[in-house]
C-alpha cells in the first residue's frame, strides 16, 4: 500500500519519520547546559564514506556527553553539500545544482541522547562537492562580471574572463540556519541560547561573512570546527583567509577549534561540549542587547538645569551599559535639543562601550527652549537615516516640559519608518505629548517620573521592555 502521509515542507523523509513516530519517555537532560544546538555536517562526496562516518561518530559522542533533554540541551543536525553527483557518469556540464542544506532532524525531533544516537547512525550521506572540490569547478566571468551558467574548467575561460569558484556550501548553510532552523515551529525554546556548530572540511571557498553576521545579530552563537587546513594548491581558492574571525560569535578563540586531522576529531568532543555549555560566554545569545541602533534625544532646555542634566546623562549611561556595544552589535547615538538641535555623536562614531560612555560624559549642557518635535525630525535625519537595515531602530526621548512645537506629526513619521519610540517625561512634561511620541501600546513605551533623581528606577523597565518586544518578533 502506498504511503499516504503528506510531506512536511523543509524536511527529508527521515526527519518526517522521526516527527511522526512515538518517542520514548522524555529525558530531562543536563539543566546546567540548556542550549539549542544546530550541527552543520559536511555531506560532500569528496570526504569519503570513512570520514563521513567519523563525523557521525563525533556527533553521536557529543550527544552522549552533553546529555540531551527537554530541561537541558536540545540538538538538531543539518547536512550540507553543493552539487548532487549523478548515479551514472555524465559530463560535468550536465550536473544540476541541488545546493539546499537538508535538516536531518530538528531541535524537537529527539528528546534524549539515546534517541539521538540511533538517529545519527541512520543519517545517509547527501553527496555533492566539498569546499576543496568545488573550488576546482568554476564559473567564467566576463569583463562586465556577468556570470555564464555553464560549468567549465580554468582552461576554458579564456583570456580576459577570470574564473571564480562555483560553489560555497558553508556560507549557504549558515544562511539556511538563520532563516529556517531556529524557528519556534522547529523547537526553538526562546529562553535557551541558540548555538550553531559548523564542521568544515578544510576551508570554505565561499564568503561566510555576511551570512555569519546576520546569524550573530539574530542571536546565534557560531562555532567553527575546522578539520585539516588547505594545501598549497587549495590556498589560492580560499576567498576569506580569516573566515573564522569573520564568522564566529567573538574572535577570542573561544568559538573556534582547529583539528589537524579527521582522525583527531574525537579529541574535540570534550572541549567543544565544555564551551557550548558555558552559557555565560555565549554572548551572541543576548539578542535584544546586540542588534540595535539606539538614539537618545535629550532635552537640554533651561528648565532642566545643570545638575539635573548630569542626572539625565547618568540615566543615559546606565541604559547604555546594559547593551553589547560594537559596530556589529548595538550602536548608540545622541542628540541634544532646545529650540535648536545638536548631534552629540552618531551611530558610527564610537565602537566600544567605553568610548560611548566617555562620549556621554562629555556632553555639555546647552540651555534654551523646548522644541521636541523638531528634535525628533532631526534625529530621524541625522541618525536613523544612516541606520543599518538589519538593526532594530530605537529612539528614547527624555524631556521635562511641554514642547513649543507639534510632536504628533514628527513622532508618527518616525514610527512609520520603523523606529520604536520610548518617551521619558520628568516633572512638567505633558502626558499627552509623551503618549504621542511613544510607540503603541503607550504603557509599554511611555514613562513619567516626578523627579530627576527617580530616573534610575526605570532603567530595568526599559531594558526588559526592549527585550520582551524583541523576543516576541518573528525570526524571519
Amino acid at each position: 500500500m502506498a504511503d499516504w502521509r503528506p510531506l512536511l515542507s523543509g524536511f527529508g523523509s527521515r526527519e518526517q519519520d522521526s516527527l511522526l513516530r512515538v518517542s520514548e519517555p522524555i529525558s530531562q537532560g543536563n539543566p546546567n547546559c540548556k542550549v539549542d544546538i544546530a550541527f552543520l555536517m559536511d555531506g560532500s562526496w569528496s570526504i569519503g564514506k570513512r570520514r563521513f562516518k567519523i563525523q557521525k561518530d563525533f556527533l553521536s559522542e557529543v550527544s552522549q556527553v552533553i546529555n540531551v533533554g527537554v530541561a537541558g540541551p536540545m540538538m538538531g543536525i543539518i547536512q550540507y553539500g553543493y552539487l548532487a553527483v549523478p548515479r551514472r557518469p555524465r559530463p560535468l556540464t550536465s550536473l544540476s545544482p541541488q545546493d539546499d542544506p537538508v535538516t536531518e532532524f530538528s531541535l524537537k525531533s529527539h528528546t534524549s541522547s539515546r534517541e539521538l544516537k540511533t538517529a545519527i547512525e541512520k543519517i545517509a550521506q547527501k553527496g555533492g562537492l566539498s569546499n576543496a572540490e568545488c573550488s576546482r569547478h568554476i564559473k567564467c566571468v566576463d569583463n562586465e562580471t556577468e556570470c555564464k551558467f555553464a560549468i567549465c574548467t580554468l582552461s576554458t575561460c579564456g583570456e580576459g574572463r577570470p574564473a571564480v569558484p562555483l560553489c560555497g556550501p558553508a556560507g549557504k548553510a549558515l544562511a539556511y540556519i538563520n532563516k529556517h532552523f531556529f524557528a519556534d515551529a522547529n523547537g526553538n525554546r526562546g529562553g535557551a541560547p541558540n548555538v550553531a556548530v559548523v564542521l568544515v572540511d578544510g576551508w570554505p571557498t565561499d564568503r561566510v561573512e555576511e551570512a555569519s553576521r546576520l546569524a550573530r545579530e539574530s542571536g546565534i552563537n557560531i562555532f567553527f570546527v575546522t578539520i585539516e587546513g588547505p594545501d598549497d594548491t587549495e590556498k589560492q581558492n580560499v576567498v576569506e583567509a580569516n573566515f573564522v574571525e569573520k564568522a564566529v560569535c567573538r574572535t577570542s578563540g573561544f568559538f573556534s577549534l582547529a583539528v589537524p586531522s579527521w582522525f583527531n576529531l574525537r579529541k574535540a568532543v570534550q572541549p567543544l561540549v565544555k564551551r557550548v555549555c558555558d552559557t555565560d560566554r555565549l554572548v551572541c545569545s543576548k539578542t535584544c542587547l546586540n542588534a540595535n541602533d539606539i538614539a537618545f534625544v535629550i532635552d537640554g532646555s533651561s528648565s532642566v538645569g545643570t545638575g539635573n542634566f548630569r542626572t539625565v546623562l547618568q540615566f543615559v549611561a546606565n541604559v547604555t551599559r546594559e547593551f553589547e556595544i560594537s559596530d556589529t552589535d548595538t550602536r548608540i547615538g545622541a542628540v541634544q535639543y532646545t529650540y535648536e538641535q545638536r548631534l552629540e555623536f552618531a551611530f558610527s562614531q564610537h565602537s566600544t562601550k567605553a568610548e560611548v560612555l566617555a562620549a556621554i560624559k562629555r556632553i555639555n549642557y546647552w540651555s534654551g527652549g523646548t522644541s521636541t518635535g523638531a528634535a525628533i525630525t532631526f534625529a530621524a535625519e541625522q541618525l536613523f537615516s544612516k541606520s543599518k537595515p538589519n538593526k532594530r531602530k530605537i529612539m528614547i526621548v527624555i524631556t521635562d516640559g511641554r514642547s513649543y512645537d507639534d510632536v504628533r506629526a514628527p513622532a508618527l513619521a518616525v514610527q512609520r519608518s520603523g523606529v520604536i519610540a520610548y518617551s521619558i517625561g520628568i516633572a512638567w512634561a505633558a502626558q499627552e505629548e509623551l503618549e504621542y511620541i511613544a510607540t503603541d501600546p503607550d504603557k509599554e513605551h511611555s514613562f513619567f517620573v516626578d523627579e530627576f533623581d527617580n530616573l534610575y528606577k526605570y532603567v530595568p523597565k526599559i531594558i526588559n521592555n526592549i527585550c520582551q518586544e524583541f523576543n516576541s518578533q518573528p525570526r524571519n
